[in-house]
């Protein structure tokens, strides 16, 4: 919340939500209903067949609209405004269209493309049906597996864990000594995030020149005093009084777009 509360002071417009806790969805409406802004909300990347419930929960909140994820919150929320997330997985010109038709305003990019490949699909869709993410914490698997129940309680589910993850936060430490960030959704699975942020800044006026008008900022565990900055620096990149170099420096992201710098650096 705190850091929502950030992004609506900065004037942003459209914004994005997840809570691990459904329930908190509802004081992020009010919060956004205040102010003349927009909120979509984003059910759990997964969708059980016996987990409507929270799809149900997500919906009751009324927002504007919701991001979609995967084929069953497609037509769950089909009557709704929606937008489709990566994990839609939207790599070329054949499935954007395929989307398009199933009512999504807006398509996010495929997180696995390159930047060859990401101009490809805006030369050979309409470049206004795509929202490119080019700041982000990326994330790196997504597990059935809770290590906050594993490891912060002696219960084994939902039932009985006592809900570590509402009051914990957990870092997982790889081998070179990076720590990255671990967070559950209201299905108790959990997601790795990238412990450094990403950018695509250097790539921003490239996709300004082939027609993209939306882009995404992601956070995770930003403070907001963190997202505050975030947002205005990335404002002073669209407005031309700074350019992508300058961003990830001062930043200190990682200068990329997408999963590796590798291939999008092809």
């Amino acid at each position: 919340i705190p850091q929502l509360q950030a992004a609506i002071d900065a004037g942003t417009q459209i914004l994005y939500c997840e809570f691990e806790d459904p329930r908190h969805y509802r004081t992020a409406v009010h919060l956004v209903r205040e102010r003349s802004q927009f909120l979509f909300v984003a059910p759990p990347r997964i969708t059980k067949s016996n987990e409507q419930w929270i799809l149900q929960q997500v919906r009751a909140c009324n927002p504007d609209g919701f991001l979609v994820r995967n084929y069953d919150q497609l037509q769950f929320f089909a009557s709704d405004r929606t937008i489709g997330d990566f994990s839609l997985n939207v790599a070329n010109a054949l499935t954007a269209d395929y989307f398009k038709q199933q009512g999504l305003e807006r398509l996010t990019a495929s997180y696995d493309l390159s930047i060859a490949q990401l101009e490809a699909l805006l030369t050979t869709a309409p470049a206004e049906w795509f929202e490119v993410t080019i700041h982000q914490h990326m994330p790196m698997f997504h597990m059935e597996h809770c290590v906050f129940c594993a490891f912060l309680s002696e219960g084994t589910d939902y039932t009985n864990c006592g809900r570590p993850c509402e009051t914990h936060s957990v870092t997982l430490r790889d081998r070179v000594g990076t720590e990255h960030i671990l967070q559950a959704d209201a299905g108790c699975r959990n997601t790795v995030f990238n412990g450094t942020a990403q950018t695509g800044a250097e790539y921003v006026q490239r996709l300004i020149d082939l027609g993209v008008r939306h882009f995404r900022l992601e956070f995770v565990d930003e403070s907001p005093e963190q997202v505050t900055q975030t947002i205005h620096r990335y404002r002073q990149l669209l407005h031309g009084e700074i350019n992508g170099r300058q961003l990830w420096r001062d930043l200190k992201l990682n200068h990329q777009l997408g999963v590796t710098r590798g291939p999008l650096g092809s």
